[in-house]
């Protein structure tokens, strides 16, 4: 047969789940329910206690008819007291105000009217986030369904508390974002203006210097410090480039063309670089890749980034693996560029796109951020897979886009 109450504390359950719904603002809720649960269980008053997850320490979230100085006095629940009853799991009566270790102004609890209380846990998973604590003016009896509506009220307030930590900790994330954001648009614009500030007189240093070195003997000292300037220069002005390249937003010129191709472009290029450093390359372009929507220059430059990566990556020589395949079941082209040098340090896989990041010693930590833009552009990925020991494996993903697109 149904309790005589249920009906009550139906309809009271569902007030308090449209409440738990209808607001995001936690203090606001937690008012909204002790004013409720006072007025249900026809109590004195009650309070939330959250757990402060900067201090460690249980602060007064709300109240209802409780007055101040006696909340202003205490009690100071410890988070020892609120781990116990969390691992208890159920509720507690408290029908000796006097005795109990939980109350510690028992005679100003008496001076408030307040003769019995009942603590309920609240919790996020396994952990204690505060106490449910309400307050009655005589002791009485609670039978199993006024406690299991006790419960279930703190369950949905634990439930709102957890939903509404997770969109704060959102909010700050997207913050966040926005203000590295506004320092990378900063930064490129601050770039843009220095790079080409240089650009001139770089221009100058190269030209005297190479018509300098044109003009001493050969086994001149002059003639090898002539040679240094001119290559330091040459790598200042690749880095200006680099720097120009990640400031501008170029928008891709898309026209329909084969991966293969490029790839077969791109390897061209450094046919020689690979000679040299004594590289393999072992190559699986899929036969039935089709045509396209890319920028060809700006996808070739990214695989020679890639590229001139993995041979940097191991200057004693090795082998590169590049392939390329179609996954149906994406609608996408995926290259893949791995090497067998040492492999990226685990630790550093999340910061390897970012821009002035680098591992090598003289690397200026553009050309993978470059790269990452010009893939973005092409509403595509750029991943990278590594275990920090056997060599790294970069992929590059891209819609099939048709020109109809």
């Amino acid at each position: 047969m149904t309790s005589p109450n249920f009906r009550r504390f139906y309809n009271a359950f569902r007030e308090i789940i449209t409440i738990v719904h209808s607001t995001p603002d936690i203090e606001e809720l937690m008012e909204l329910v002790v004013w409720k649960i006072v007025e249900i269980l026809s109590a004195k008053g009650a309070i939330f206690r959250l757990l402060n997850l900067d201090s460690d320490e249980l602060e007064l979230s709300a109240a209802y008819g409780i007055g101040k100085s006696y909340l202003e006095k205490g009690p100071r629940l410890s988070h020892k007291i609120i781990t116990d009853l969390c691992l208890q799991d159920r509720v507690i009566l408290i029908d000796d105000i006097h005795n109990d270790p939980r109350i510690q102004y028992p005679k100003e609890a008496e001076a408030e009217g307040i003769k019995f209380i009942i603590d309920v846990p609240l919790t996020i998973g396994n952990d204690a986030v505060g106490i449910m604590r309400i307050y009655f003016s005589k002791v009485r009896e609670f039978n199993e369904d006024e406690q299991s509506f006790i419960i279930a009220i703190a369950e949905q307030c634990s439930c709102a508390l957890s939903k509404a930590r997770l969109i704060e900790s959102h909010e700050l994330k997207y913050h966040q974002l926005v203000l590295q954001t506004e320092k990378l648009s900063s930064l490129g614009r601050m770039a843009a203006g220095i790079a080409h500030e240089i650009n001139n007189p770089l221009a100058g240093i190269l030209l005297y210097s190479s018509n300098m070195a044109k003009k001493v003997a050969p086994d001149s000292r002059l003639k090898e410090g002539l040679d240094i300037i001119t290559h330091e220069t040459v790598r200042c002005r690749k880095i200006i480039q680099e720097l120009l390249d990640f400031s501008r937003e170029k928008e891709p010129k898309k026209q329909p063309f084969n991966i293969n191709e490029i790839i077969d472009k791109a390897l061209a290029i450094l046919e020689n670089e690979f000679r040299l450093s004594r590289i393999e390359i072992k190559k699986n372009l899929a036969d039935n890749i089709e045509n396209i929507m890319v920028d060809s220059s700006q996808i070739e430059q990214v695989f020679v980034n890639l590229l001139i990566n993995a041979v940097q990556a191991m200057p004693g020589g090795g082998i590169i693996w590049i392939n390329s395949s179609i996954s149906y079941q994406e609608d996408l082209i995926v290259v893949e560029i791995k090497d067998n040098g040492p492999g990226i340090i685990v630790s550093e896989l999340d910061k390897i796109f970012e821009p002035f990041f680098s591992s090598k010693p003289k690397g200026s930590g553009l050309g993978l951020s470059v790269s990452y833009g010009i893939i973005h552009n092409h509403l595509g990925r750029l991943r990278v897979e590594s275990d920090g020991v056997n060599g790294t494996s970069f992929l590059v993903e891209l819609p099939i886009l048709h020109q109809d697109n």
